[in-house]
């Protein structure tokens, strides 16, 4: 789809580059796919703030997605693309034979008017859902399931993909976004393309106030604080403020989180490359 510059009429226009949305084909959303949210602005269920710098923003309303497509060997028509304030990629609106409506993940180069199948039956043609058993190796797929039947949860947001590289007996091995190879089981469901709005990486906001909008608050760095308020605040002048951390001490960099007994461990075959 691209991505639109502007003419610097103001301060707030000057630097901002934004996705074009001229390829989108519908401006409302389907009433019946619709979900009320409600803003947390970062507080729990006692009210206390647990994620800082949030609050404010646009009211939103949620677009129920299909991540499961489990209406098995029945083609559905692609309606619309649309845009979804919940996530960085675009959706699609498709009916089904049998008149059921549903919003599904649009991938890269989907049109208004294909036709999209799920199940044994589907080719691998894009936006067709499949068994990783019956998929081409080679193939880059999205929505991806960890588990048979509980729907996608991989490869979900804008221009990400997967690869799958091979299969091994009940196992289907797929390169991950991250980087990372693991193993899925073959009983699992897949969607063939990318993700679309592969461009929404380059999007420059050009001004505060186009984040207050997506509910992002001021955020003031650590080394910018006082020692009592951060661990890397205080110093005279420019202090680095010693390693990288969070506020509560949580190193930001080289420090692993992940459970060294993991079930799923044993399920990955290389790690993602770590920045050194």
């Amino acid at each position: 789809m691209g991505v639109k510059k502007y003419n610097p009429t103001s301060p707030g226009q000057r630097f901002r580059v934004s996705v074009d949305y001229s390829g989108l084909t519908k401006k409302k959303p389907e009433k019946s796919l619709l979900a009320p949210i409600k803003s947390s602005g970062g507080r729990n269920s006692s009210g206390k703030m647990t994620v800082r710098n949030r609050g404010g923003g646009h009211k939103r309303r949620y677009r129920i997605i299909d991540f499961k497509r489990d209406k098995n060997d029945m083609p559905a028509t692609v309606l619309s693309i649309e845009y979804d304030p919940n996530r960085t990629c675009f959706i699609s609106l498709v009916q089904y034979k049998d008149g059921e409506k549903r919003y599904i993940i649009a991938p890269e180069g989907l049109k208004e008017g294909d036709v999209v199948v799920s199940g044994k039956t589907a080719t691998p043609d894009l936006g067709n859902t499949l068994y990783l058993s019956d998929i081409p190796l080679g193939s880059t797929v999205h929505n991806i399931e960890l588990a048979p039947g509980k729907g996608g949860v991989i490869a979900r947001s804008a221009g990400t993909y997967a690869q799958l590289a091979n299969r091994d007996g009940k196992y289907a091995i797929l390169k991950m976004p991250s980087g990372e190879t693991r193993m899925i089981l073959v009983t699992c469901k897949a969607t063939i393309g990318t993700v679309s709005n592969s461009e929404h990486n380059l999007q420059n906001y050009a001004k505060a106030g186009r984040r207050r909008w997506l509910g992002r608050r001021p955020r003031v760095r650590g080394v910018a604080m006082n020692p009592v308020d951060h661990p890397m605040g205080g110093g005279e002048g420019r202090a680095s403020g010693g390693h990288p951390r969070s506020r509560t001490g949580v190193m930001a960099k080289g420090q692993k989180t992940r459970k060294p007994n993991k079930a799923s461990n044993r399920l990955i075959v290389s790690r993602r490359k770590t920045r050194k």
